[in-house]
């Protein structure tokens, strides 16, 4: 993905995903890409505090200097404050600065994020009765959900090919990330 007139930035790609996903397809993804020599914005091994603002800024920051991003929109993404915000950010760094956005519809059909059917419907009611005096950042969230919705992108069922061998990843990714933490001290 280097281009050699393009401005160097720190990664090729941005993943966004929330932790259903995290472990298992993210993972894999994270390290296929790696594994092919695209630069791309680390997997974090425990990614459950959502309010560390040291983490959430970093994530910002590589999100704005990435050349892509990938959305990983499973069943729990629309759940995750965290993953909504980043999908604002991410939606607006397409309109201002042209970077590519690839969604990944992960054991959801697009037209559930973009009419928020399912978990989607249930997750804006939820956000909408939890911070009830924001109506603003809610309305936001539903646009930046019906946008990535409506970007041509992939469908992958779970249950299918793609996902037979979770969790033996699942499990070579724990190994690698204990031996590369074993081996730095």
């Amino acid at each position: 993905m280097t281009n050699e007139g393009a401005i160097a930035t720190p990664y090729d790609v941005f993943l966004s995903y929330s932790n259903d996903t995290r472990l298992s397809f993210t993972a894999n993804l994270y390290h296929t890409l790696r594994d092919k020599g695209i630069k791309t914005f680390p997997v974090d091994d425990d990614d459950d505090d959502e309010d560390d603002s040291d983490e959430l800024l970093r994530r910002v920051k590589a999100l704005e200097e990435s050349r892509v991003s990938i959305v990983v929109l499973s069943k729990d993404y629309a759940y995750s404050m965290r993953c909504l915000d980043e999908l604002v950010k991410i939606i607006d760094c397409k309109k201002r600065m042209g970077q590519q956005v690839w969604p990944i519809f992960y054991g959801v059909d697009p037209s559930d994020v973009r009419y928020e059917r399912g978990s989607y419907g249930q997750a804006m009611v939820a956000h909408e009765d939890m911070i009830n005096k924001d109506y603003m950042k809610v309305q936001e969230w539903r646009t930046s959900l019906s946008e990535v919705a409506n970007l041509t992108g992939w469908q992958l069922k779970i249950g299918s090919r793609n996902e037979e061998n979770s969790s033996k990843r699942r499990k070579d990714y724990r190994e690698n990330n204990r031996r590369n933490d074993d081996s730095r001290g």
